[in-house]
C-alpha cells in the first residue's frame, strides 16, 4: 500500500508541466450519471498512438488502476483508467465493493454502456489512434473488458487479470472483434472451473482467438501487491505471475496494436 501511496504523491508532485508521462482527469456522463477517469500519456512521444482502456477492480477507481495506466503510458500507449461506479464511489470494505459491482453486473446493458462511454473518451482523445484500441482490467475490471468485447466494440485486443469470466451468448461471442488473453491464477478458488469451461466453449464455438494463461501457485488478485492487506483468504500477490502476465499483455499489444514488447 505504501508503494501506491508513493505513486500518488509522485504524480501529484510532478504536476501538469512535468516532462514524460502526463495525467489528466476527465469527467464524462452516461444515462445521467457522472464519472471521472484519468488519462495518461507520454508527451515525449510524437503523433497519435494506440489507446488502452484500463478498468479497475471491484473497489472502484483507485490508485492501483491509475498506476497501471501510468505504466502503459511509459510503454508508449495512451491509457484511460475509467470509472465504472460514478464520481467518488470507492469502497474499502469487501461488502461495499461487492454491492457496487453487483449493481453494475445485474444490468448488462448498463454495464456495457458505461464501458462503451469510457472507451469513447479514450478514442476521442487527441493523442489516440482510434483504429488501434484495446481494453484490459483486473477482477471486476477484466469481466468489464470482456463485456465490452461482447458488445461488439471495435477493439483489437482484450486482456483480463484474475477476472470472473462471464459466458457470452452465441450472438455476443460472434460480435467479438478482439483477440482475447486471459491471465488466470491456476489456484484461484473464486473462479469455478465450470465457469472457465463454459467461457472457453462459447469462444471456441464462435472461433474467437483466445489465449488462456493459468499461472501455477497464483490465486485471486495475484497482480496486486496490496492484496494481502485485505486479509481475505484466497487473495494474495504473486510476483512471478504478475511479471509473466504483464509480459504476455505486452506481447499481445505489440502484435495487435504495434506497441513495444
Amino acid at each position: 500500500m505504501r508503494t501506491l501511496l508513493g505513486f500518488a504523491l509522485a504524480i501529484a508532485a510532478a504536476g501538469p508541466a512535468a516532462a514524460g508521462v502526463q495525467t489528466k482527469d476527465v469527467e464524462y456522463t452516461y444515462e445521467g450519471v457522472t464519472f471521472k477517469g484519468q488519462l495518461a500519456w507520454d508527451d515525449a512521444t510524437a503523433g497519435k498512438r494506440p489507446g488502452v482502456l484500463v478498468v479497475h477492480e471491484w473497489w472502484g477507481l483507485d490508485d492501483y488502476a491509475k498506476m497501471r495506466a501510468h505504466e502503459l503510458a511509459k510503454l508508449g500507449y495512451v491509457a484511460f483508467a475509467c470509472d465504472m461506479y460514478g464520481v467518488g464511489k470507492l469502497a474499502k470494505h469487501p461488502e461495499d465493493a461487492g454491492k457496487m459491482a453487483t449493481e453494475v453486473r445485474n444490468n448488462v446493458a448498463v454495464w456495457q454502456g458505461r464501458a462503451k462511454a469510457a472507451l469513447k473518451v479514450l478514442a476521442d482523445d487527441e493523442h489516440v489512434d482510434a483504429s488501434k484500441l484495446a481494453a484490459m482490467g483486473y477482477c471486476f475490471g477484466g469481466s468489464t473488458a470482456l463485456e465490452l468485447a461482447y458488445s461488439g466494440a471495435d477493439l483489437k485486443a482484450v486482456v483480463t487479470f484474475h477476472a470472473a469470466l462471464p459466458t457470452p451468448t452465441p450472438e455476443q461471442a460472434k460480435a467479438i472483434k478482439a483477440k482475447i488473453l486471459v491471465c488466470h491464477g491456476a489456484d484461484d478458488k473464486f473462479i469455478k472451473q465450470e465457469s472457465i469451461d463454459k467461457f472457453k466453449a462459447a469462444l471456441a464455438d464462435a472461433k474467437v482467438d483466445l489465449k488462456f494463461e493459468a499461472y501455477p501457485g497464483a490465486v485471486h488478485s495475484f497482480t496486486v501487491k496490496g492484496a494481502d492487506a485485505h486479509m481475505l483468504p484466497g487473495m494474495a500477490y504473486n510476483a512471478e505471475a504478475d511479471k509473466k502476465s504483464w509480459q504476455a499483455m505486452q506481447d499481445l499489444f505489440a502484435e495487435t496494436l504495434g506497441g513495444k514488447k
